[in-house]
């Protein structure tokens, strides 16, 4: 699957966010900055967004298994 990054210059360089990812967004003085800094934020933010999940499981009964979405 792929995902859009939208990028945008602005006075300090650019701002980037990714459409489908709620909370995905950064900035960089270069293109080639913000697109590192938005891999990292979208890693932080599925991270963050897995830890939620598993408090908000905390005494649950559940079953996990990899999930993955073919292109």
């Amino acid at each position: 699957m792929t995902f859009t990054a939208v990028f945008m210059p602005v006075p300090e360089g650019y701002i980037g966010f990714v459409e489908e990812i709620p909370g995905a967004n950064s900035q960089g003085e270069t293109l080639d900055e913000v697109r590192a800094n938005l891999r990292e934020a979208v890693q932080l933010v599925l991270e963050a967004n897995r830890e939620l999940a598993e408090q908000a499981l905390i005494g649950q009964k559940v079953e996990r298994e990899p999930f993955e979405l073919a292109s």
